[in-house]
């Protein structure tokens, strides 16, 4: 989900300082642990009961796994405001010991590598932390809508999944196997979890039970629960099913608005791929939150605006020929959602990949000069205040720039390319080759120095683990012009556009000083436009 507002960021201090010292906390929510690498989910299967007035959670959740290391003990999260009922296997309850918000379950007797699904059955309840200012930090939403009903949601991306439900709340493990989601809520209204909906069945309690299904890999904290009045409309795009679920007053302009999402899985599927959903359909739920990619059931609270709330990110005026949120939100299904993280650090291959779809659809709709125009407006929200990837192991996600730097960073390595045809037939090959798979900033690189034939990995250092972007030093001497690159890493290498008159001159530049020769009584400029530099002219 987008960040532009950085004030809100800074206000909730959800961005640790690089000095800081990690704590033992921070080790257990992010790290690797033998009590988590030891297990495999299979799959979850959800079965709670949501309480609007009480702003409560009681059920359980059944983890499957498999084991792949011998062990007596494994690591589950739940935050520790949420009670532990308690933990049952094979019929028989379990001992634990909570620290923190891990939960180390210990087992009668070691688990042997057999290859056999194991399952515990986890007992919680509780009232999971609100969030003051959904979706910037991770809580639940309870609202009300305009006739007074309740309008819940949830957003834990990146404060983890473990807020709400019992979870190995790690990105480097997904249930192989998808997950079930059973939710019930006071009769009269609905809730829309992901995947396909499976039934309801009244309780006979005053609560109605929806059960709802997933078969793909899916992220911890993807998986969601949207409870209001909802109507549902229904529609399909080649093959494809289209389910949106709206409050009851905004049916007719929800069937008009979101006709966009034709021409956008269009798009996307001809430059990324196949939907990576298809078994689990597609979903926009209203929500009273402004958004987020919760896989196959999209939070959508942009109140059916054109733009990011009814403005331009990009200050171009591009941004308001589409609603921002549909876009992006969307744009995460193929980035973050089907290609996922291993560790939050790297969240810039989320949100990097889908900032810059948004560009690609402007492409796709609008053509080449228009993405341009649009993507270059996005240099305004870069800070290059600290690095885009955070410290692993510990929870810790870099800095804001993974949304627009990183985009940029895509821009610059299309024009580094210089071939366009190589360039989507490159970054549609990325998209199926890690499609439902969990990776590293390693794994990214290494694919575009294989696919371009270059060694692209000092310029993705450059970006990603420096807050500085490669400055151009620029010295003009009568009849040439010297330049070089200024950087952090070392044999940084990147062409430049130099450009005299009418004419452009591609030029290999490095950090050492390179002359060309140009004629005085022409204006000469070096191109800012199709990379993300910045131009010292001495």
């Amino acid at each position: 989900m987008t960040r532009y507002l950085l004030f809100f960021i800074c206000l909730l201090g959800f961005q640790k300082s690089l000095a800081q010292q990690f704590t033992r906390k921070d080790s257990l929510r992010g790290g690797f642990s033998f009590e988590r690498i030891c297990y495999d989910v299979q799959r979850y299967d959800l079965n709670i009961t949501i309480n609007p007035e009480e702003k409560s959670i009681k059920g359980y959740n059944d983890i499957t796994f498999k084991t792949l290391k011998s062990t007596q003990k494994i690591q589950v999260d739940l935050f520790e405001n949420m009670k532990v009922d308690s933990i049952l296997f094979e019929g028989k309850p379990l001992q634990y010991k909570r620290e923190f918000d891990a939960v180390f379950i210990v087992f009668p007797k070691p688990l042997v590598v057999d290859g056999t699904d194991k399952t515990i059955r986890f007992y919680y309840s509780g009232n999971p932390e609100i969030a003051k200012y959904p979706p910037w930090d991770g809580g639940f939403v309870f609202k009300t809508d305009s006739q007074g009903k309740p309008w819940i949601g949830v957003a834990v991306q990146g404060t983890g999944a473990s807020l709400w439900y019992p979870v190995k709340d790690s990105q480097s493990d997904e249930p192989d196997f998808g997950a079930t989601i059973k939710v019930a809520v006071p009769d009269g209204l609905m809730n829309v979890s992901n995947g396909r909906f499976k039934g309801s069945e009244k309780l006979k309690n005053g609560y109605t039970r929806w059960d709802w299904e997933v078969k793909s890999p899916i992220n911890n904290y993807d998986i969601t629960v949207n409870i209001a009045n909802y109507v549902h409309i229904h529609d399909s795009h080649n093959g494809l099913d289209l389910d949106y679920y709206v409050l009851p007053e905004n049916e007719e302009k929800a069937k008009k608005h979101f006709e966009e999402v034709k021409p956008m899985l269009d798009c996307f599927e001809a430059k990324f791929g196949k939907y990576p959903f298809a078994e689990d359909g597609y979903k926009l739920v209203e929500t009273s939150y402004l958004g987020m990619e919760h896989q196959s059931a999209v939070a959508y609270g942009n109140k059916y605006r054109k733009g990011y709330m009814g403005s331009d990110i990009s200050g171009t005026g591009i941004g308001m020929l589409f609603d921002y949120i549909t876009i992006h939100e969307s744009g995460h299904e193929w980035f973050g959602n089907s290609i996922t993280s291993k560790d939050i650090a790297d969240m810039w291959i989320h949100e990097g990949f889908t900032t810059y779809s948004e560009s690609v659809f402007v492409e796709c709709v609008y053509g080449y000069e228009k993405a341009m125009e649009y993507i270059n407006g996005q240099k305004n929200r870069v800070s290059n205040r600290s690095a885009i990837i955070g410290n692993y192991g510990v929870n810790h996600r870099g800095s804001n720039d993974m949304y627009y730097k990183g985009a940029l960073l895509l821009n610059t390595l299309r024009h580094i390319v210089n071939d366009d045809q190589k360039w989507w037939k490159m970054l549609l090959k990325y998209s199926e080759t890690y499609r439902h798979k969990i990776i590293d900033t390693e794994t990214v690189i290494a694919f575009f120095n294989t696919e371009t034939g270059q060694n692209l990995t000092p310029i993705f250092e450059q970006y990603l683990k420096y807050k500085n972007i490669p400055e151009l030093e620029v010295v003009f001497k009568k009849k040439e012009v010297k330049f070089r690159w200024i950087t952090d890493v070392s044999d940084f290498k990147m062409p430049v556009i130099l450009k005299q008159g009418n004419k452009e001159t591609r030029l290999e530049a490095t950090n050492e000083w390179k002359t060309q020769s140009i004629k005085n009584n022409e204006t000469v400029t070096f191109d800012d436009y199709k990379f993300l530099i910045k131009i010292k002219y001495d």
